[in-house]
């Protein structure tokens, strides 16, 4: 996995520098995470190392998997990949050009486990706390868990906050047993 990112890190990069240059983040994005959903398939997966198929027949099929919506430069990128072999990247590729663009954009989803239902209020309150602890606007999704016996999980990229009763008692557990 580490090493699939160290490839398609330049990729990636350049999708960006590119789709900045043009002011096409959105439109960049958009194929990408398609074109990476496409090549995570693993049928799709077996065509790509399959050495019987041209590269560039891979990468039109890509392509017409993708739609209509693709931009001159954005084939040519995929093209690109396709002559260095690298279209099984895709997904990597897409995954770190939406963090690029997370970033230049300052924004973060996140992710909210409660134990019971939050309200629009609540989520509102939420958002904003963590908007401003984070320097970033926020897009919250919430989600219920029964288990969690009462408080929250928040859930950002690698960042985990355990505010959840649970995970209080687990933490207890652990220092007693220790």
């Amino acid at each position: 996995m580490a090493q699939l990112r160290t490839l398609a890190r330049p990729y990636a990069k350049a999708a960006f520098s590119a789709a900045q240059d043009q002011k096409q983040l959105a439109e960049w994005s958009e194929v990408l995470t398609v074109a990476g959903q496409i090549t995570a398939n693993e049928d799709i997966r077996q065509l790509l190392a399959s050495p019987g198929t041209e590269e560039q027949k891979k990468a039109e099929m890509i392509l017409e998997c993708v739609g209509d919506n693709v931009t001159e430069s954005v084939r040519n990128f995929l093209m690109i990949l396709a002559d260095n072999r690298r279209l099984s990247l895709l997904p990597e590729i897409a995954a770190l050009f939406n963090t690029y663009r997370a970033d230049f954009e300052r924004t973060v989803d996140i992710e909210v486990t409660s134990a019971f239902e939050l309200t629009d209020e609540q989520q509102q309150k939420l958002a904003q706390a963590l908007s401003t602890k984070l320097e970033r606007q926020v897009s919250l999704a919430a989600s219920m868990d029964k288990s969690l016996i009462g408080g929250v999980i928040v859930r950002t990229g690698d960042m985990v906050i355990d505010a959840s009763v649970r995970g209080k008692l687990t933490k207890l557990a652990d220092a007693l047993g220790s």
